[in-house]
């Protein structure tokens, strides 16, 4: 059993460093980068602290970039509390903290809460990083505990409606294309 144990446990290291590894600033609010929205529409709603963009919105800080249809941004007292995005579908990109390549995350919704420090991908989610790849219906990333909570769905036909991990696997003899394909050295 310890080959399964420790297999196992390599799995895990290597899912949470697909999940982990990029997204853990998000939209880091204590950035001297500006948010910049562009969109076909805006309005705004200041007694509210409610700012809603439509029509092929681009959200963007830094290299973190977040594209929808539609994008709600909340504020409160204390600045920006969450964003709201949808599209068919949304989609988010960070480059990794390590510099190899970048996280590209896409579903119907994406939601980003400030005071649960918490990115949400929700419906037909899928987390694609060199390669790898991470589709649920529903994945919840903490990022100050660094924990992933993945969901499946309804087996409505297209899909299993489970949770699916595509891990490429690590060689010492190869080096990783930015496609996640291996080339020799």
């Amino acid at each position: 059993m310890k080959p399964v144990n420790n297999r196992l446990q390599a799995l895990l290291t290597v899912v949470i460093g697909l999940v982990v590894a990029a997204p853990t600033a998000a939209f880091d609010l204590d950035s001297d980068q500006p948010i910049t929205v562009s969109a076909d529409n805006a309005r705004l709603d200041d007694n509210k602290g409610i700012a809603t963009y439509t029509g092929a919105v681009e959200l963007i800080q830094g290299k973190t970039r977040l594209s929808a249809d539609q994008v709600v941004l909340f504020r409160s007292e204390e600045g920006l509390s969450r964003i709201e995005a949808s599209g068919r579908p949304a989609h988010y990109q960070q480059p990794s903290r390590e510099g190899g390549g970048q996280t590209d995350a896409r579903a119907r919704n994406i939601t980003w809460s400030a005071s649960d420090s918490e990115l949400t991908f929700e419906r037909e989610a899928v987390i694609e990083q060199n390669g790898n790849l991470f589709r649920g219906d529903v994945i919840h990333y903490d990022t100050v505990h660094r924990v992933v909570t993945a969901e499946g769905g309804e087996d409505t036909g297209s899909g299993t409606g489970r949770v699916e991990m595509v891990i490429q696997p690590r060689s010492t003899s190869s080096k990783q294309g930015s496609d996640g394909s291996s080339q020799s050295q």
